[in-house]
């Protein structure tokens, strides 16, 4: 026989506000990928749109996460994870462009900038935090105690 399972919503998980902070992380990385970009060709294109729609998306979704709300139908978590993924991919691309060329400083540097969209991926995809930000929820999550 189990013990009854208490039902209780103590608000937001640990977890939340750290992801929230690699959000904003992610935000600054792709700010300073698109300034990078401008440098190398000091002015306003079409190529500088992805890394500024990739920061505003990264500071969207660490806002979202934070507050424990949701996009529509889309929660919090996943707008955060979505805009975690793309620059990992970018990064990771980078990564090995600069080992195939042979720039190894260049190599350790992009495997640095690696660090913020892991760990907002990482801490975005919890369970906590995904209940925290589901649509139709408040910003509550529920915890069954045992």
């Amino acid at each position: 026989m189990s013990a009854p399972r208490a039902r209780t919503a103590p608000g937001r998980p640990l977890a939340a506000p750290f992801a929230a902070v690699f959000g904003l992380l992610v935000a600054v990385e792709d700010g300073y990928l698109g300034w990078l970009l401008w440098d190398a060709d000091p002015g306003w294109g079409r190529y500088l749109l992805a890394p500024a729609v990739l920061a505003v998306g990264a500071l969207a979704g660490a806002v979202l996460v934070h507050r424990g709300r949701s996009l529509g139908r889309l929660s919090g978590s996943a707008v955060l994870a979505v805009f975690s993924v793309l620059p990992l991919l970018g990064l990771l691309g980078l990564v090995v462009l600069f080992a195939f060329l042979g720039g190894g400083q260049a190599v350790w540097w992009s495997l640095l900038l690696v660090v913020g969209p892991v760990g907002s991926l990482s801490l975005a995809l919890q369970r906590p935090v995904r209940s925290w930000t589901r649509p139709g929820q408040l910003g509550r999550t529920v915890v069954r105690a045992r």
